[in-house]
């Protein structure tokens, strides 16, 4: 069986950090995912799509979203399974509820897991439904497949760890015991690769598009073949643009600036030495024109020439002295300020000029 297994689109999502008319134009390229899913599983020909959640951003639903994703999913020549998420979780009224669905589009409904059988492909697809935005309990507590000669698949919502969890905990020994043939699942936002509970293996394929910073590189799905020797599991790049942090020398900028893809969105971090803080406003101005979107941070220190001075027997060296105490002790968090606080002192010191551009 070849199966695709996509989770966490995020449909709608508000792309709240970016400018309005990117945010506008990120949510009108979500919108157009699930025809590019749609578009994937015909030319792989896979024969099952599996979808675990989170596939709305939340209950408010645009009607064009709703209607692109039921159309798209329709145009797909094989079953599709959903099982709804903490983001899209099933209630009556909800947006899985009140859309008219094709034929082929399969929805779990129920926080119990449930059985799906599909005898045109000899296997049976069990699942459930986040009904509430929180779940606490282990939804595969006292699961385990029949054996029963057909191929048993998961289709679920959840967070493989421990106890504690408050987006249904899924426990490795659960997952192990549960002896399906391929678990796939959703939520988390980064691709696992195939992993393995005992002798199941699972998966998460990450989100097919990164909303933020802390969603880089290339996303996408998973496909799946299944047989008698085993699952063996391909990524599939599916997503328009891609968030990237770029670290770069502070005079190796524009270089760096020439050298990357015009249509993503790049978080360029500024390091090295300079007495002085860069032009954050000028250089991000130049990342904007350049990129989809861009923006600028400064992580540069001062020269270590100006650091040999809190040597000195003065004023600037005990106030180097001091703030270099200070920046050995705190957090990363912490880093970018005391370093401009240790230019505008060195500025006040030893020019009496506000440094600032």
């Amino acid at each position: 069986m070849k199966l695709l297994h996509a989770a966490d689109f995020h449909l709608d999502a508000p792309f709240r950090r970016l400018p309005a008319p990117q945010a506008a134009q990120r949510r009108r390229e979500l919108r157009q995912l699930p025809a590019r899913l749609a578009a994937l599983a015909r030319e792989e020909g896979v024969e099952l799509v599996l979808l675990p959640g989170d596939l709305f951003d939340g209950e408010r639903v645009y009607p064009e979203t709703l209607r692109a994703l039921a159309d798209a999913l329709g145009e797909i020549p094989a079953p599709v399974v959903i099982a709804p998420g903490n983001h899209d979780f099933y209630r009556p009224g909800s947006p899985y509820d009140a859309a008219a669905w094709p034929d082929n589009v399969h929805i779990f409904t129920t926080a119990q897991l449930t059985a799906l059988p599909l005898p045109k492909l000899g296997c049976v697809v069990h699942g459930c439904a986040f009904t509430a935005p929180r779940r606490e309990d282990d939804p595969l507590s006292g699961f385990s497949a029949p054996a029963d000669g057909r191929l048993h698949l998961l289709c679920l919502h959840g967070e493989v760890t421990a106890p504690g969890s408050v987006y249904a905990p899924i426990s490795p020994a659960a997952l192990a015991r549960s002896g399906v043939c391929y678990a796939a699942l959703g939520h988390i936002h980064a691709c696992s690769g195939l992993q393995r509970a005992g002798l199941v293996p699972w998966a998460y394929p990450g989100c097919p598009e990164g909303r933020g910073f802390d969603e880089c590189g290339e996303k996408g799905a998973l496909l799946l073949d299944l047989d008698a020797s085993g699952v063996r599991a391909r990524f599939l790049p599916l997503c328009r643009r891609q968030y990237r942090v770029e670290r770069v020398e502070l005079g190796d900028f524009d270089a760096a600036l020439a050298a990357c893809p015009p249509e993503d969105l790049v978080r360029w971090v500024l390091t090295g030495q300079s007495d002085t803080p860069p032009d954050l406003a000028d250089l991000t101005a130049r990342a904007r024109a350049h990129s989809f979107y861009g923006e600028v941070r400064d992580e540069t220190t001062l020269p270590q020439s100006l650091w040999a001075r809190q040597k000195e027997d003065s004023l600037t060296g005990l106030f180097l002295r001091e703030m270099a105490r200070r920046l050995e002790q705190c957090g990363e968090e912490d880093r970018p300020r005391l370093l401009l606080a240790a230019r505008f002192g060195l500025a006040a010191l030893e020019r009496g000029e506000d440094i600032r551009p």
